[in-house]
């Protein structure tokens, strides 16, 4: 599998992402559930060549839709919605030979301090035998939903960019999204086989990173 650097694919993400216009949550009631944010999230988009924005979303987005449809899931797929807490996980397992590969994706929002935002984060992990295993598609992604025009926007300034600054060059780091609580944990992946966690503080509006 190619693999890049977290750093990268996040500063490469959020260029690009940062040029797309800004994306309608629909939804009924007072206010929208982490299931509006999910199904405007993972609506395709189509650039001029008739093709997909990313593939690399098809199977979240079929797992969503069979959920959404009371359907079973496929085989090694599993959805998890907690509208209570604002959560949601995806995992998809396989087996290749002797190793265990599972992606799993996070969905989760925040509700900021001045009342007029949303907070709504994407986490893509990949593992192998239990380990983190990042490639191309991994890292973590934020989008701003406003309340009055309500739409959100891809958003690369929640605190999330300095834990990639501060970490040694030969150290992994994967995330993990709240679903109780308000804060993200960061575990730090060694190359010996060594991992510590760490604690990203919300603090309203973003995320203070800790001290590695």
């Amino acid at each position: 599998m190619k693999r890049l650097s977290l750093a990268i694919m996040f500063v490469i993400c959020t260029l690009a992402m940062t040029a797309q216009d800004a994306i309608r949550v629909n939804y009924q009631g007072a206010k929208p559930t982490i299931s509006d944010f999910i199904t405007a999230y993972l609506t395709p988009t189509y650039g001029e060549d008739g093709e997909c924005d990313s593939e690399a979303m098809n199977g979240i987005r079929n797992a969503w839709e069979r959920h959404r449809k009371g359907l079973k899931q496929q085989e090694g797929d599993t959805f998890t919605l907690d509208v209570k807490n604002g959560f949601a996980v995806y995992e998809y397992k396989y087996f290749e030979g002797a190793c265990e590969f599972m992606t799993r994706i996070e969905m989760c929002f925040w509700n900021e301090a001045d009342g007029k935002h949303k907070l709504f984060a994407y986490n893509h992990m990949f593992y192998r035998d239990g380990q983190y295993y990042p490639g191309q598609y991994d890292g973590l992604t934020f989008m701003r939903y406003n309340n009055a025009t309500k739409t959100m926007k891809y958003h690369s300034d929640a605190g999330v960019q300095a834990v990639y600054e501060a970490k040694s060059p030969s150290v992994e780091c994967s995330f993990a999204l709240p679903r109780s609580g308000k804060d993200i944990i960061v575990t730090l992946w060694n190359e010996n086989g060594k991992k510590t966690q760490k604690t990203l503080k919300w603090n309203g509006h973003g995320f203070l990173a800790p001290s590695l």
